[in-house]
């Protein structure tokens, strides 16, 4: 899929979801969340898959949960298991991801990994198990757009 194109594959369905969802209308995928981006910022963003930022949950071997943010998941989780990623992760492999999550820019990212970090061990698996839940969280702590 190119940056021009939306989800439903015509510039209509796009339009038609912008006008519902405001600028940067979301589609929710499982527990990902698929955002359609005007041709317009293409140029600003760019058309390549690594252009989003993840939000990422991975279960370590000692059952011990870690939140993180990248834009390549696979290739970071490959790093935490070569033992050059987090300090906290280095020797409590093998990983498993629990769930990622796509967000639109790297603040909102990061916001959504504070929220995540601060909750327990209990709260991160009941919102894994529920993406309804992980999409309010997500929804709750994203940046308002600017007005003006």
């Amino acid at each position: 899929m190119t940056c021009s194109q939306s989800p439903g594959g015509s510039e209509a369905s796009f339009a038609l979801a912008q006008s519902r969802a405001g600028r940067g209308a979301a589609w929710p995928v499982g527990m990902h969340e698929v955002v359609a981006v005007p041709a317009a910022e293409c140029s600003v963003i760019g058309t390549s898959p690594v252009a989003w930022w993840f939000l990422y949950v991975v279960e370590c071997a000692d059952g011990t949960l870690y939140t993180g943010i990248a834009r390549d998941v696979a290739a970071r989780l490959a790093t935490h298991e070569a033992g050059r990623g987090a300090r906290y992760t280095r020797g409590r492999g093998p990983l498993t991801l629990l769930g990622k999550r796509r967000c639109a820019t790297h603040g909102d990212a990061l916001r959504l990994e504070l929220a995540i970090k601060r909750l327990s061990r209990e709260e991160k698996r009941q919102l894994l198990a529920s993406p309804r839940r992980f999409a309010a969280l997500a929804r709750a702590t994203r940046r308002p757009p600017a007005s003006g």
